[in-house]
């Protein structure tokens, strides 16, 4: 069990949210919401210095660095508290960069691990934050005091603050998670059909290269994933968990009566994905660059217009995709599909409300002054400034309207989704990767935290040809073309901590290098050869603890069902 040390404050955040939405709140209603977040923002402890200083920000992700006092954003919040940050992004080999920080001991103020996190938190990288957040923290508890003990080590200690506390829950137009993605030209020319299994989505897409095979001078690809990058190498290995029906549990299936995990590599839902894939590719509808394009090489051929399909998490391309609608041509767009190896399975693409407690921000031990930064942190999860980080400035870049609602124009909504506008006002680097609330959060006020969760922000960005498909498929927005999620009281099990050097984590990593090994052979094999280097595969898949991992993280998944994370 983990310590508890705060009263579970948040609950309460969460059923005011609920309210709003649900019922048709007044304004006294609205005012006394309002009041109350203001007396806890106000609650901080000690006066806050603003004299000027600058500490270094280091995130795992990949990005642009940057000053964050030359964004708009950036400005606003070191006009508040006289903190500036030299904002540093990963180049290269991740894993290569966090171990050359454990060696040297020397590491930026604040670090945002993502997938390196359990080589940090064992290299003991990070301070506790246990006692700052105590003096420091009255919004840092407001915001994440129903989920302390989903994220307090078991030493008892907090090392970060994660990026998925919701406050109220609102369901998003959008899919902004993993998909099947064609281009709109494809579904146009063949009358916008009904595409459910993996078998008509390839065979859509070959019939169209067949009549159209070169865009611009050179020729189309049929089918592209991101495979190039090792730390996103998971993107091709877990399609057939979601191809079987299942949401992203990571490199498991949760069954969901028993709880019970089980690896799908080496199985036949792998075999049946990476056959789908080699048969593609003896076809020459698969990308021979698919496992060695780097990210920008990968972003640029999905905006070239060449690209007939993919699959992706929607936050993996984002770039891609925004530029391809700043860009204005709707046919060169692609749009999301829920596909699946059969047409009677269930799809789960849209994840369940969730909570993931190992990703996220923390102060490491080489920070000169943690209490400066913690209440930069707390100032950061005002309300004023939640809103300031994902809308902006009212009658700049959003407005309000007669009902209180946050409403954007047709200049406001393309600022949002351009990549360079959104670089120098700062939601680049200030809508995510900081103490935050999650992505499917409420306001206060009823408005939707996400810019593109609100429903008058969605439908009014609506181009002729997002209403085209949407008006084909008989539904209002895009997320409705896939199924509800089901309720998983675990979810994600990839979020479940593994520590280094322990089975589990020599498992995973032999794992992927096994995959990392055979995928490109099995893809690329003659069809004649496929089945023997399966084979082989298999048999030194078998070889590794299947059965100890899976049983670790049986117990663990039954553990989060219980309330005990």
């Amino acid at each position: 069990m983990t310590n508890k040390r705060w009263l579970k404050t948040g609950l309460a955040a969460v059923m005011a949210s609920v309210v709003l939405i649900t019922g048709c709140g007044s304004n006294d209603n609205n005012s006394s919401s309002k009041t109350n977040n203001n007396a806890a923002n106000s609650g901080n402890t000690g006066e806050v210095s603003t004299e000027p200083v600058t500490y270094t920000y280091f995130s795992f992700s990949s990005g642009k660095d940057v000053v964050a006092s030359e964004t708009t954003i950036g400005k606003i919040l070191q006009e508040q508290t006289g903190v500036d940050w030299k904002m540093e992004y990963a180049v290269g080999d991740v894993a290569t960069k966090s171990g050359v920080m454990i060696a040297g001991g020397d590491y930026p103020d604040v670090i945002v691990p993502e997938g390196e996190i359990d080589k940090l938190l064992d290299a003991e990288a990070f301070i506790p934050l246990n006692d700052l957040i105590e003096k420091h923290g009255p919004n840092i508890k407001r915001v994440y005091g129903d989920y302390m003990d989903k994220f307090t080590a078991d030493d008892g200690n907090i090392y970060i603050l994660p990026f998925s506390a919701n406050q109220g829950y609102i369901s998003e137009p959008g899919v902004s998670q993993g998909a099947f993605w064609i281009q709109r030209r494809v579904l146009k020319e063949f009358g916008y059909p009904e595409i459910k299994t993996l078998d008509q989505y390839f065979d859509l897409i070959e019939q169209y290269q067949a009549k159209y095979p070169t865009v611009d001078g050179k020729d189309t690809i049929g089918f592209i994933t991101y495979a190039g990058v090792t730390d996103n190498f998971f993107t091709i290995t877990n399609t057939p968990m979601h191809l079987a029906g299942y949401p992203n549990d990571g490199d498991v299936l949760v069954d969901m009566e028993s709880h019970e995990a089980k690896v799908y590599a080496a199985t036949d839902y792998e075999k049946q994905w990476l056959a789908s894939l080699n048969e593609l590719n003896s076809k020459g509808l698969f990308d021979p660059e698919t496992f060695t394009a780097n990210k920008d090489q990968y972003l640029a051929k999905l905006t070239s217009g060449r690209v007939l399909g993919y699959f992706n998490y929607a936050w993996q391309v984002g770039d891609a995709t925004n530029n391809l609608k700043t860009a204005g041509n709707d046919d060169l767009r692609y749009v999301a599909l829920p596909v699946v190896f059969d047409e009677n399975t269930k799809d789960q693409y849209i994840d369940p409300p969730s909570f993931v407690n190992n990703r996220g921000i923390g102060i490491s031990v080489s920070a000169d002054d943690p209490v400066r930064i913690i209440k930069y942190f707390d100032n950061l999860l005002t309300e004023e400034n939640q809103k300031l980080v994902q809308w902006g400035e009212e009658g700049v870049t959003y407005s309000v309207d007669e009902n209180g609602r946050f409403v954007m124009n047709d200049e406001q909504i393309a600022n949002r989704n351009d990549n360079e506008f959104k670089r120098s006002y700062g939601w680049q680097y200030f809508e995510y990767s900081w103490p935050r609330y999650g992505n499917f959060s409420v306001f206060e006020d009823g408005n939707s935290y996400a810019v593109g969760n609100q429903p008058e922000v969605a439908y009014a960005g609506y181009t002729e040809g997002d209403r085209a498909i949407l008006d084909a498929y008989g539904v209002q927005t895009f997320s409705e073309m896939f199924a509800e999620p089901d309720e998983r009281p675990w979810y994600p099990a990839w979020s479940i901590n593994i520590a280094q050097g322990s089975p589990e984590q020599i498992f995973k990593q032999k794992a992927t290098d096994l995959q990392q090994k055979y995928y490109p052979k099995l893809v690329f094999a003659a069809p004649s050869e496929f089945e023997s280097v399966w084979n082989e595969y298999v048999t030194e898949y078998n070889k590794l603890d299947v059965a100890g991992y899976e049983a670790f993280v049986t117990e663990q998944v039954k553990n989060r069902v219980a309330g005990n994370w």
